[in-house]
Parts: C-alpha cells; structure tokens; sequence
C-alpha cells in the first residue's frame, strides 16, 4: 500500500468519526474532529513539495476543508444564518475517500480556505529575521473595529458532575506597544502537561473585535474543556496571541502567557506575557517587554453541588 494510499485512509477515518460523533449528537468530539481533519487536509492543500496530489485535487481537498470548518461552526452557532447540514457534509464522503480520481464538479459552491501557511508552534522562527515586523495600517493610537470573521474554534460548555468544576476564562483585552500593527489578530489556548503534551483539544478565539492605544480588546469566553479537579498536576494553561503577516503570507506566533493550577481562582487576573517560540514546557522563559503590558483574563467556576 502507497503512502499516499494511507493518507487518504486516514482522512477517511477521521471523516467518518466526526461525522458520527455528529450524528450522535456529541457536539464538543465532532467540532473537535472537524478542525483537526481541516488543518491536516489545509497542510496538505498548501505543501509545496508534495508531489502526491494534483493543483485540482487540492483545490477540492481545500473546499472540503472549508465544508468542514463550516458545519464545525455552524454547531457552535446555532443562530447561524449559513447553516452547513449534516445530511449535507456526507455527500462528501466518497470524494475524500476516492479523492485520487475524483473529476467531478464540486458538489457546493465554496472557496478553499484562504492560502495561509499552517506552522507548528515555532517553526515560523526560521522564516523571520530577528526584529523584522510588518507595518500595517493603524497606529497605537488608533480605534480601530475589526472586519467581520467566520467564528473561531471554541468550543461549548461540558455538561456538569457533581462535586465537579468547570472554568470559563474570559480572554477580555491584551497590551502591546504595537497593538494598532496586529492584522486579524486572535488567541489559541490549550492546556499542557509539564511535558507540553495536550491535555484539552486545542482551541482558537474569532479575530479580536477592535483594537485601542495599546489594547486589543476579545472580550470572549473560552469553556476549558476539562473538569479543573481532574487536571493533571503541573499542568498550565496557555495562550499564544497570533497575528497575520501578508508579505509572508502565514500566520504568527507574537507572544504567549500562561496559568499555573495554583492560580485557578474566581475574578480577574492578570498574566505576565513571554517571547516566542512558545515554551509549552516552562523552562525558557523570556519577558517580551519590560513595559507594564499583560494579559488581561476573568475567571468564572462552576461547580455542580
């Protein structure tokens, strides 16, 4: 069996998975599903040196993708206007899976998602040079509101257990010298074991609403997606502020915070920010600046009696 032959297995397993987890009704599985089978199918869409697929296969793995972070959000929104059915998505089924000879029309009409290189966490280090930033429009000083976004990846609420707390953390405002320069800027948050390993599915808040003097403003709710009494021990919370670069067409890590169990508490907080590459194991840390700038957070507990 090729290589490639494996590949394309694989994303039909994970296709059937998040489309059963659907089915099923187990929302917070199949949103998570649907956003890795997107990002592996983009990575795919946007290598360069994969010889595997055709510039037309990708293009319809790209609008499968976008068919995917479409459902995905219109579970995460059921006000959605754009409302992508379940009954819908499967029509997609025998495309993934027969993707090496597929050759007919695509069966909805969407883009692929926007080309924008995909990088793990750091790599972009090696694309930069020290120092270099773009200028964009907007200065510090600026008000400025923020084009309108597909959603991001967050996730919704887990149902309650008794005895048991569940943490929402609002991500309301972070400060930065050059806050006016951020393009589509927005906030991936996780949470590590003290080996930087995933404990939580990885999730992304939509583009920050606007931008003031040295603030960008989200003011959105993250759900953690894990009762806090059975975090592991030493585990963290993470956020990495990301933003766009267009002369370099990807997306970057800027800096990065984080929240040690000790600190889960109800109200505000405020967490010292970190320069990249992110350490998800807390061993190198760097300030990013010695300015009074930070992340500004509040902490809700929910504890079911």
């Amino acid at each position: 069996m090729s290589d490639v032959t494996k590949i394309v297995q694989k994303w039909h397993a994970s296709f059937r998975k998040a489309t059963d987890f659907d089915s099923w009704g187990q929302l917070v599985e199949a949103i998570d599903e649907y956003h890795i089978l997107a990002r592996q199918l983009q990575k795919q869409v946007q290598s360069t040196n994969s010889p595997d697929f055709t510039e037309e296969q990708k293009k319809t793995l790209g609008k499968i993708a976008t068919c995917l972070e479409m459902r995905s959000a219109s579970l995460q929104c059921t006000q959605t206007k754009e409302d992508f059915k379940l009954e819908d998505l499967k029509k997609l089924e025998n495309i993934i899976k027969n993707i090496q000879t597929y050759n007919k029309e695509f069966p909805f009409d969407v883009q692929p998602v926007p080309l924008r290189k995909i990088l793990a966490p750091g790599e972009e280090e090696n694309l930069e040079l020290e120092g270099e930033e773009d200028a964009a429009a907007g200065g510090a000083g600026s008000t400025e509101a923020f084009p309108p976004r597909a959603p991001g990846t967050l996730l919704p609420r887990l149902p309650s257990e008794p005895g048991m707390s569940l943490l929402t953390i609002k991500i309301e405002k972070i400060g930065l010298k050059d806050a006016g320069q951020c393009i589509d800027p927005y906030m991936t948050i996780s949470v590590k074991d003290l080996n930087g390993v995933d404990v939580n599915p990885v999730q992304d808040t939509p583009v920050a609403t606007r931008k003031e003097d040295t603030y960008i403003h989200f003011s959105v709710e993250v759900e953690i997606q894990r009762h806090v009494e059975k975090l592991p021990k030493g585990a963290a919370i993470f956020f990495e502020f990301k933003h766009y670069k267009p002369k370099k067409r990807f997306t970057s890590t800027k800096c990065f915070g984080f929240m040690e169990m000790d600190e889960i508490k109800p109200g505000p907080i405020v967490i010292e920010l970190y320069k990249k590459p992110t350490d998800f194991k807390r061993k190198k840390l760097q300030l990013l600046t010695k300015k009074p700038l930070y992340l500004h957070l509040h902490q809700t507990l929910h504890k079911d009696s």
